[in-house]
């Protein structure tokens, strides 16, 4: 009699295979790993010593001196100047961008005709840089041209000036400066959420979509109206891309850069002026490389203050499962 040999089952690997294929994967990573640990991570350790010392000429000198050019910043009017925009810039920005995006989500969701259309035209701005953007509605709002030769066709004798209005509402004095929302930002505000509030609609999108039917039908058969079941059962279960869209939109406006650069540049008494575009001309046309490095390290710091706890929490919901 032959004896049956059962072939389905696989050999088990040796021990010397799985700890070969340890290494392996480990020689694959490691020029990813290096690259990483020296353009990125060493780079920003480097950033940082020259933040703490006296190099502001061409000339290198590493002179400690601790925490002075930190100091000079928060006491500098243009430094304080770009905090107060890039906090106007960043909660209006992200509250337009949420609003627009959640309500263009909801109408498509509604299966309306023409939607692929739509949904195209919306996300549409997302493939141009932000420095097209920029030059573009620089254009639209030009005090000269653009937008007000319609508002002065329809009778409007003083049209809006625009990205060159100087005045900060309601003013608050405090500090060195006016704390308020400077009118000339309010432009770049309009341009930085045509360009990126398709990208919230797409987020919105998918997370309606996948969203059970069934859980609205059960809503309304317990006699909960449309706001009801939008504020009570979908809106609450949109929290975790909300979360997302908030972070990517947060980490987008504390960095912003070019745009400013193409549409307005630092405006007069620096009503547009960002922390970024304050860190370029510092360091590339003033030769500060200390300085222009203690800007660099309070945007990092701030940027982790946003993007730090999201990690982190993330990291504890995995540990959970």
């Amino acid at each position: 009699m032959h004896q049956r040999v059962d072939i389905s089952r696989k050999p088990a690997p040796k021990p010397g295979w799985k700890r070969g294929e340890k290494w392996a994967g480990l020689l694959l990573l490691c020029p990813s790993i290096l690259a990483i640990a020296v353009f990125v991570y060493g780079f920003i350790g480097w950033t940082g010593v020259v933040s703490l010392t006296r190099w502001n000429t061409l000339v290198p000198d590493f002179t400690f001196v601790g925490l002075q050019n930190f100091v000079a910043l928060f006491q500098d009017f243009r430094f304080q100047s770009d905090l107060r925009n890039t906090l106007v810039f960043t909660v209006f920005f992200i509250l337009a961008c949420l609003v627009i995006g959640l309500l263009l989500a909801t109408l498509l969701d509604t299966r309306i005709r023409g939607e692929n259309l739509f949904r195209n035209l919306f996300i549409f701005p997302m493939a141009l840089s932000l420095i097209v953007t920029g030059v573009v509605w620089q254009w639209i709002f030009n005090p000269s041209t653009g937008v007000n030769l319609f508002l002065k066709k329809i009778g409007l004798e003083e049209p809006p000036v625009w990205y060159v209005d100087t005045r900060i509402l309601p003013g608050v004095e405090w500090g060195r400066i006016e704390w308020g929302i400077p009118v000339a930002l309010i432009a770049v505000v309009v341009a930085a959420v045509w360009q990126l509030s398709g990208f919230t609609m797409a987020m919105y999108l998918a997370g309606l979509r996948a969203i059970p039917d069934e859980l609205r039908e059960a809503a309304r058969v317990d006699g909960a109206g449309e706001w009801q079941i939008f504020r009570r059962v979908i809106f609450p279960l949109l929290r975790p891309i909300t979360l997302s869209v908030v972070i990517i939109l947060g980490h987008i406006s504390l960095k912003i850069f070019d745009l400013i650069v193409a549409m307005t540049g630092p405006g007069a008494n620096y009503v547009t002026d960002v922390p970024g575009v304050y860190m370029f001309e510092t360091t590339f046309r003033g030769n500060h490389y200390a300085q222009g490095a203690a800007i660099a390290v309070i945007m990092l710091f701030m940027i982790s203050l946003l993007i730090v706890p999201y990690l982190l929490s993330g990291m504890r919901k995995e540990a959970d499962r």
